[in-house]
């Protein structure tokens, strides 16, 4: 409980960009819930992986080989001997091949980390999509809740008006008829808004739920950032980043199985005694590969795939500039339907309320006027879904930016 009282006390450092948002979760509780995914948790694994493969690289495999043998000899008219041999070796890199396997390890370390904030980056959209759908429902059930209320006062006014002759039975059947419609539609919504939190509550169960969700929040438009946030989302890009770095510690490799192509030498030391000990020695030994079509292949085979990630850079990069420009476009875009939508939603509540007024005085039949509140319901709705498009698409531009929701040195060591 202390813990999430401070973090909901750190909220008032948020960005700004978070801070205009009053159904976001505080930021610091929407960071420690990301930290501890289990995605993000097997990400960093593989960074720790990743270290100790640099550490392998930067040791070698060149280890000590010990060889011995132990024999008895019979020779005719002399007897029998014991005789033994022992070789002590050791394969040496050549020089220059453990400087470009440490470059080997330490790119392929940058590597991991980048690949572990990009799962990183992918499960916070993945945490706004729930979050915004559990929105989206909890508003859609608290409009169909009021039209159920709306409805509700209808039917009581015409049951009344048909005590009085003033009202056809078939009015009251279509009341009741529109009421039980409202009724399942809301109860389609609850449904929706209680299976998203369920969602939410198991995919990220370390960020504390309210009982009731957030009400939506008015779009801002952060008009004089948005260019540069569509130039962050390059920028700052860990795909790219790692595609990167992936490119150049595959060069490293077929640098390093070029050098390959001379074999490392092994040297050692050997001790051997025969006839009994009446022969003794000590010496040197050493050995060498001889390299032949395997070496020049494997050799070619790092050439090519260096240039395969070289390509790689530059695909990634594009796909990653498409998507900065699709999420300035579509920010732009749902902006515009939300007004429109926002301008039609308010106009059919007007309408709804007038034809109302107008069947009470008998002016306008039920129908229209059931008619008029069926559909001031769903332009609501339709408001709902294009307010909370318009709040997806800006979030997405700043989780794309790694505007909002950055950790800052939770995975440093």
């Amino acid at each position: 409980m202390i813990r999430h009282l401070l973090l909901t006390g750190i909220a008032v450092l948020a960005t700004p960009a978070v801070a205009q948002r009053t159904d976001l979760p505080p930021e610091p509780l929407v960071i420690e819930a990301l930290d501890t995914h289990p995605a993000v948790a097997a990400a960093y694994a593989r960074v720790r992986s990743a270290q100790a493969g640099a550490d392998m690289l930067r040791k070698g495999s060149h280890e000590f080989t010990f060889q011995g043998t132990v024999s008895r000899r019979s020779a005719e008219g002399e007897g029998d001997y014991a005789e033994y041999d022992v070789n002590l070796t050791r394969p040496l890199r050549l020089p220059g091949k453990a400087a470009l396997d440490r470059k080997a390890g330490v790119l392929g370390i940058e590597v991991a980390h980048n690949q572990m904030e990009d799962v990183r980056h992918q499960t916070a959209l993945a945490f706004s999509d729930l979050w915004h759908d559990w929105l989206v429902a909890s508003a859609q059930h608290h409009t169909d809740l009021d039209s159920v209320a709306s409805l509700k006062d209808d039917l009581n006014a015409v049951r009344r008006r048909a005590a009085l002759r003033d009202a056809s039975l078939l009015d009251v059947d279509q009341a009741e008829a529109a009421l039980a419609q409202a009724q399942a539609q809301a109860a389609m919504s609850l449904a929706a808004q209680d299976e998203t939190r369920v969602k939410l509550a198991v995919g990220f169960s370390g960020l504390p739920l309210p009982e009731e969700a957030p009400m939506l929040s008015t779009p801002a438009l952060p008009l004089d950032r948005l260019a540069n946030l569509r130039d962050l989302v390059v920028e700052r890009s860990h795909e790219i980043h790692a595609a990167e770095r992936e490119a150049q510690r595959l060069s490293v490799l077929a640098r390093r199985a070029s050098a390959d192509r001379m074999a490392d030498p092994s040297l050692g030391i050997r001790l051997f005694s025969e006839r009994g000990g009446l022969e003794k020695g000590v010496g040197l030994v050493g050995s060498i590969p001889i390299g032949g079509g395997y070496r020049r292949a494997a050799h070619d085979q790092a050439t090519a795939e260096a240039g395969v990630a070289e390509q790689d850079v530059a695909r990634v990069r594009r796909e990653v500039e498409a998507t900065a420009a699709a999420d300035l476009s579509n920010v732009k875009a749902r902006h515009r339907i939300w007004q429109s939508m926002q301008i039609a939603a308010d106009s059919a509540e007007g309408a709804a309320a007038r034809t109302k007024r107008g069947y009470e005085l008998g002016q306008i039949g039920l129908s229209e006027a059931l008619l008029a509140r069926r559909q001031a319901n769903e332009m609501r709705r339709q408001e709902i879904d294009a307010r909370a498009a318009i709040l997806r698409a800006i979030l997405k531009l700043q989780i794309d930016a790694h505007d909002v929701w950055t950790s800052q040195d939770v995975h440093q060591d």
